[in-house]
């Protein structure tokens, strides 16, 4: 069985910031590192779907949503994947992209996205205020984030 392009890269090296993870065609996947790898301090649950419920909205109703293929979280608990069509975004258009969209998540104000029984599967565990910091933290991280750092060291 062939090994996944993820599991090639040296989590034990790896540190938070934002990376090319892969292009399959058109898709592109960036790895959006929040936490260290094997450390133990792992995203919550509840910090995982708060900014994921804020970023997904932001991104899907941003000037490129017709890019965004997908937003989500990792199952390691240690970020996100965010997944477009590099045929529409550049890399360097995607960074500024994920730039200004965690700045704007950071200060949203109003209520949380699909957060009731309708909208979501797990609305109960859904606070826009952590959501809010997680995406502060995030946005602070990248803030000078160019292009030209989205290589794995």
């Amino acid at each position: 069985m062939e090994r996944i392009a993820s599991f090639t890269v040296d989590h034990n090296k790896l540190q938070p910031g934002l990376y090319l993870s892969r292009r399959d065609g058109d898709v592109v996947t960036f790895d959006l590192r929040f936490k260290r790898p094997n450390t133990g301090d792992l995203l919550t649950n509840a910090e995982m779907h708060s900014a994921e419920h804020l970023i997904a909205t932001l991104l899907r109703n941003s000037r490129e949503k017709d890019a965004v293929v997908y937003f989500g979280p990792m199952g390691c608990q240690t970020g996100f994947y965010f997944l477009f069509d590099g045929s529409r975004l550049s890399l360097e258009g995607a960074v500024e992209l994920l730039k200004e969209i965690f700045a704007a998540a950071g200060e949203f104000r109003g209520e949380m996205p699909g957060k009731s029984a309708k909208e979501c599967g797990n609305y109960i565990n859904l606070n826009v205020e952590t959501g809010r910091a997680v995406c502060r933290f995030y946005a602070n991280l990248i803030a000078d984030w160019t292009a030209e750092r989205l290589s794995y060291d």
